[in-house]
């Protein structure tokens, strides 16, 4: 099987998976290095797993480009990357595919376009995009046959797996769902999004956000008689990815924990869709979710109005 080598391109504020994708990738980390990464979680989740476990046969990041050049340093060293390069296009013709590792959906379009127009597969850290002007070219991308796949790592949580086999078990059926998430709506209301939809999959019919920027309170209206409420409040990181569900015949609820072993299984997902070209998550879902999104930063800017999913890409 050959190797596929991966660029690791991109990095912001607040986030650091160059650093964990990569060493999870590649397999090894060098421990003085991860230390000094200036997410201390990473260092904490990496260490906590037998090295045993960290790698993923067939795949390996060689190239690293981030924005501020001496983080692509730090990151390399820390996550055993062979290559720094200078600028984020020099990759095109040294690598099979691309991650773009920057969690700012109002960037990705820029940022993914070289490797895009140049026919390499990209995976796109959630959210896919924040607005409409965005989701149509990658809606167009999409219907020229490039490939991409962007997710949440909540998707794949082990924590949610039995809430995603089976709900009628647990609760009846389902009747309503809370989520929670520390951070903005905008790059974190995709973690507690992509935690439910697996749930209760397709048909969200609207979206009603009545808090402001730094408390996100947004009601979702799903077409099979469900009521979704996400909560992303700035500083709330003791609820992030708290999940409560009810229905006809019971109650639930389920926080996420394992961390290595969502991003694991999320890149494992991506490298599956490399090797056989199909995805787990349709394209389709993917733009559901992320009309979502648009629509509760949509609700919130217009005083908490319900927006219905229809009206976006309506015109």
């Amino acid at each position: 099987m050959k190797t596929l080598r991966i660029a690791m391109l991109g990095m912001v504020d607040g986030n650091g998976h160059p650093y964990s994708w990569s060493a999870i990738i590649n397999g090894d980390y060098d421990e003085e290095a991860m230390r000094e990464c200036p997410y201390p979680a990473i260092y904490d989740y990496l260490s906590a797993e037998p090295r045993r476990n960290l790698g993923i046969p067939g795949a390996e990041v060689t190239h690293i480009w981030t924005d501020d050049p001496e983080n692509a340093r730090r990151v390399a060293r820390a996550s055993r990357i062979p290559h720094v390069a200078d600028r984020p296009e020099e990759v095109v013709d040294a690598v099979d595919a691309v991650i773009v590792s920057t969690d700012k959906g109002d960037e990705h379009v820029w940022r993914c376009r070289p490797f895009i127009e140049a026919g390499l597969p990209v995976f796109v850290d959630k959210p896919l995009t924040d607005n409409e002007r965005d989701l149509r070219t990658f809606i167009q991308w999409h219907s020229e046959g490039r490939r991409f796949l962007s997710t949440s790592a909540l998707r794949y949580a082990k924590e949610f797996e039995p809430h995603r086999n089976d709900i009628e078990s647990l609760v009846g059926r389902p009747r309503f769902f809370c989520v929670t998430t520390g951070k903005s709506w905008e790059r974190y209301g995709i973690h507690a999004l992509e935690a439910v939809y697996p749930v209760v999959g397709p048909g969200f019919l609207s979206a009603r956000n009545t808090g402001d920027e730094a408390r996100n309170v947004v009601h979702l209206k799903h077409a099979a008689g469900i009521d979704v409420v996400v909560v992303a409040t700035a500083d709330m990181y003791g609820g992030f990815g708290s999940l409560l569900g009810a229905g006809t015949a019971g109650s639930t609820f389920a926080r996420f924990e394992d961390t290595f072993y969502a991003f694991k299984t999320q890149l494992e997902a991506f490298f599956e869709f490399l090797r056989t070209g199909a995805p787990r998550v349709p394209f389709s879902e993917t733009v559901e979710l992320m009309k979502i999104v648009i629509a509760g930063i949509r609700s919130r800017e217009e005083g908490g109005r319900e927006v219905l999913l229809d009206e976006i890409l309506a015109e």
